[in-house]
């Protein structure tokens, strides 16, 4: 039976190898059988939100250059520092995508400005093509037209990103058996600010941060199963935040906020005022601290949407919810 053992682990480990690395006779198909498939990525909450905004009395013409990592930090190693950053270098296009995700791109209008060179160099080719080809001494305006430009610029960047704002871990054991718990906490920060393209003034500002969670749960057992032979057994798994899932968040949630400050400074305006006033008032709730995030998406799923809500001051949002008031 000793002597079986070893022949079996070893056939069930070529098994599993073989499985793994099987490939067609033509020998194109170099991954894995087991390699998941590709897919689109759900909706998070704070994307919900941006598409559930009312529209607005007219679209905001708005420009990006950049919205880069200010934090300075490397990602964290066991064998020390490395090259790679701690937070995504996209942040730009995620910002571009949450703009035009506000009001299902019925809220601003944006215009390319991170790669405008690429854009310039593509027009020249335009215009000297129909020079050569069609003789134009001047390129036809209908052809190609101006360039659009912005009333509002935004500027801002990744501004925070602290580690291990919060750990901690259980286990127990008895008569060989036992489990463990271990959790951690990271925080992102994000500041986006707009600024007035006609007169430079900083127009309004909003700081949103998110928590990257992980975990990690993992049991043990060992039994002595013959003499001084002993059986060990240990199993765990570890869930880990996506780091670029939660800066995805965090902007989109700073881009919600933005357009909500911008209608409370008459910024901008919806299209209808009267009936986006409880979404205001949950706003200045959640701004001012008085409700958290957790609450707004507690009453949100009761009512359904945005424009459904209804805030009465004095009341805690869960009575007002549940009464229907």
């Amino acid at each position: 039976m000793r002597k079986l053992l070893p022949l079996a682990l070893v056939s069930l480990s070529a098994l599993t190898l073989g499985g793994c690395m099987s490939m067609p006779q033509d020998g194109r198909n170099a991954m894995a059988t087991t390699t998941s498939l590709a897919y689109f990525p759900k909706k998070t909450q704070t994307q919900t939100l941006l598409n559930q905004l009312p529209a607005p009395q007219r679209p905001v013409a708005i420009a990006v250059y950049g919205f880069t990592d200010q934090t300075g930090q490397f990602k964290p190693s066991e064998q020390g520092q490395t090259l790679s950053r701690a937070v995504t270098q996209g942040a730009s296009s995620m910002l571009v995508k949450a703009l035009q995700d506000a009001g299902n791109r019925g809220w601003f209008t944006v215009v390319e400005r991170e790669r405008l060179d690429n854009l310039l160099k593509e027009r020249q080719i335009i215009g000297e093509m129909r020079k050569r080809y069609l003789g134009e001494q001047e390129v036809d305006p209908q052809a190609l037209p101006a360039l659009l430009f912005a009333g509002v610029l935004l500027e801002g960047g990744i501004v925070g990103y602290d580690t291990n704002t919060v750990t901690g871990g259980a286990g127990a054991a008895f008569l060989g058996i036992g489990a463990r718990t271990e959790y951690r906490q990271d925080t992102v920060t994000v500041y986006l600010r707009a600024v007035s393209v006609r007169t430079g003034e900083v127009l309004a500002n909003i700081t949103t941060s998110k928590t990257i969670a992980s975990q990690a749960i993992g049991a043990n057992a060992f039994k002595f199963v013959a003499f001084r032979e002993l059986l060990e057994v240990e199993a765990g798994i570890t869930s880990n935040e996506p780091d670029q899932v939660a800066l995805q968040q965090a902007i989109e949630k700073a881009v919600y906020g933005l357009v909500l400050e911008g209608v409370e400074l008459d910024l901008w305006r919806f299209e209808d005022m009267v009936a986006a006033q409880p979404l205001l008032a949950a706003y200045r709730a959640e701004r001012d601290g008085k409700y958290d995030a957790s609450d707004i998406q507690k009453a949100l799923k009761r009512a359904g949407s945005l424009t459904a809500l209804t805030v009465v001051d004095g009341e805690p949002l869960e009575d007002k919810q549940r009464d229907g008031s």
